[in-house]
């Protein structure tokens, strides 16, 4: 297997950037369930419509959601599920390493509390 050229790794580096924006992220999760429209990402995010819309823009753009208009509506859904499999994989690493943070928190508290 080589290993990927200059262009390969910014398209890369870019496509993670994407992913590394809460707002994002809290839309993607929202679509896990199926096509809504900016209307119905707004209420369920939190955000204003122009934020989500932006957010939208570029997601569209790296090819994670696709869009879809429907007479006046246009409406967002993932583009490729296998970018629930990569939240998965950071989000299990990112528990399992809270869980060992907080198990070493609490040994050091029970060895405080032991002298």
């Amino acid at each position: 297997m080589s290993a990927p050229d200059d262009r390969a790794l910014e398209y890369v580096a870019r496509y993670f950037k994407a992913l590394a924006e809460p707002m994002r992220l809290k839309v993607l999760n929202a679509l896990q369930d199926g096509e809504k429209n900016v209307g119905q990402l707004t209420e369920i995010s939190g955000g204003s419509q122009a934020n989500i819309s932006k957010h939208l823009s570029l997601l569209t753009q790296y090819n994670l959601v696709e869009r879809e208009s429907r007479g006046t509506n246009v409406y967002y859904k993932i583009a490729d599920p296998r970018v629930y499999d990569l939240c998965e994989l950071v989000c299990g690493q990112i528990g399992n390493r809270m869980t060992l943070e907080n198990d070493i928190k609490k040994m050091f508290v029970t060895t405080n509390h032991v002298r």
